[in-house]
């Protein structure tokens, strides 16, 4: 079960890149007051949240009504995960032009926690591991993002900026070799 869990989770922890989100969520809120970076920081979380769920439903039915497989789908999102793994390898660090107490929902929840890499890491997890763990890495990854928010200050002065960008590379490297890995199984799946 841990071992499964394992495999849920770290896909998911690969395509939400904590460490290339800490400088984004820092900067979105160096103005703001504690009260106010709380209000951002759940407001995020639980647009996430919403959005992965009703992708989650939604997804599986879009599925069925045009008549894709899930592996054409491993495929595609294989592909559109290679492709946001190196535009993150090449550009280096994600960059914004929003700021102030309304980011919450968007940039924050949509498009950085959760966004097209996310979704479609969980489409293929749910067809691959079900619902279950699938839920769990989700929970278990958003707990991860809030925490690294809350306490951002603390991380950044523990490993640095250059330790955020390192990571940040590092993870898009995982996340492009776990993009192959989609590929590789989608093209080997009976249709």
């Amino acid at each position: 079960m841990l071992k499964d869990f394992a495999y849920s989770f770290i896909p998911i922890f690969v395509a939400m890149d904590i460490g290339g989100l800490v400088p984004v969520y820092l900067t979105l809120t160096k103005d703001l007051t504690p009260q106010e970076k709380q209000d951002v920081r759940w407001q995020a979380l639980a647009t996430a949240f919403l959005i992965s769920i009703a992708f989650i439903l939604a997804g599986q039915f879009i599925f069925k009504v045009l008549g894709i497989s899930a592996a054409d789908f491993k495929i595609a999102g294989g592909i559109l995960l290679l492709v946001f793994a190196v535009v993150e390898i090449v550009r280096g660090e994600r960059t914004v032009s929003a700021s102030g107490a309304h980011v919450g929902a968007v940039p924050l929840g949509t498009p950085l926690i959760v966004g097209p890499a996310v979704l479609t890491s969980l489409l293929i997890l749910i067809s691959l591991r079900g619902y279950g763990l699938t839920l769990m890495a989700l929970m278990a990854n958003l707990l991860l993002v809030g925490l690294a928010f809350k306490f951002s200050h603390r991380v950044v002065r523990l490993i640095g900026q250059d330790g955020l960008r390192a990571t940040s590379q590092v993870i898009g490297l995982f996340l492009a070799a776990i993009a192959v890995s989609m590929i590789r199984r989608g093209l080997e799946s009976p249709q």
